[in-house]
């Protein structure tokens, strides 16, 4: 019997549900991966003002409690030849600054990276180490780029991963549902913002 095209959206909102999170690590930390000027203004699958606005939510709450918050930007790209080629269009002036929405601290790491990964060349794992994390909670943009290769590397390298599934977006909408779907569940735990915070509002603020 065919499937009429509601049943199919009913389908895809239905696998895109994330699981409740049920365990927050006792050091775990935020990573936010390239909500800078050059890359919000790409058009994406869904609103990036949403995004941004749930990815500080949850820096906000991170900062309360003394929990690290990674700050994440790409200033750069890995030079090996490639079918879609290099990108035929220039950034802006001041492209790679973090939009100022997240409210960047001074308590705050702040990475930048010229590979899709966040671990890949920079110092990420040894501070978050230094810290004493075991957990992270990924947010940000692509989901199907940058998001998909930190967390593959973060699951690699033995941390537990949290992807925040309303906090994330791609531009084009199979490689997002692709990596949820198929991806994610693999490497870690998809949570939404509220079932993040919530966990987070049980713990005391930082004195």
């Amino acid at each position: 019997m065919a499937t009429s095209p509601q049943w199919k959206r009913q389908i895809i909102r239905d696998t895109l549900t994330p699981m409740p999170l049920t365990q927050l690590d006792p050091i775990s930390a935020l990573v936010v991966i390239d909500l800078q000027k050059g890359v919000v203004g790409m058009a994406t699958v869904h609103p990036i003002a949403d995004i941004i606005v749930r990815t500080a939510r949850l820096a906000s709450a991170f900062r309360e409690r003394g929990l690290p918050v990674v700050l994440v930007n790409v200033s750069g790209m890995a030079p090996g030849r490639t079918d879609a080629g290099r990108p035929k269009f220039a950034f802006p002036p001041g492209w790679t600054e973090l939009v100022p929405e997240l409210d960047a601290q001074p308590s705050d790491l702040v990475m930048t990276k010229q590979r899709w990964g966040a671990f890949n060349g920079t110092s990420l794992d040894s501070d978050l180490r230094q810290r004493g994390v075991t957990q992270i909670i990924l947010t940000g943009v692509a989901t199907s780029a940058g998001v998909e290769s930190t967390a593959r590397a973060a699951y690699d390298l033995g941390y537990n991963v949290v992807l925040v599934t309303d906090a994330m977006t791609d531009r084009d909408p199979d490689a997002h549902r692709h990596g949820i779907e198929k991806i994610f569940p693999r490497i870690g735990e998809t949570a939404a913002t509220d079932d993040v915070l919530k966990l987070l509002r049980e713990r005391p603020l930082r004195p």
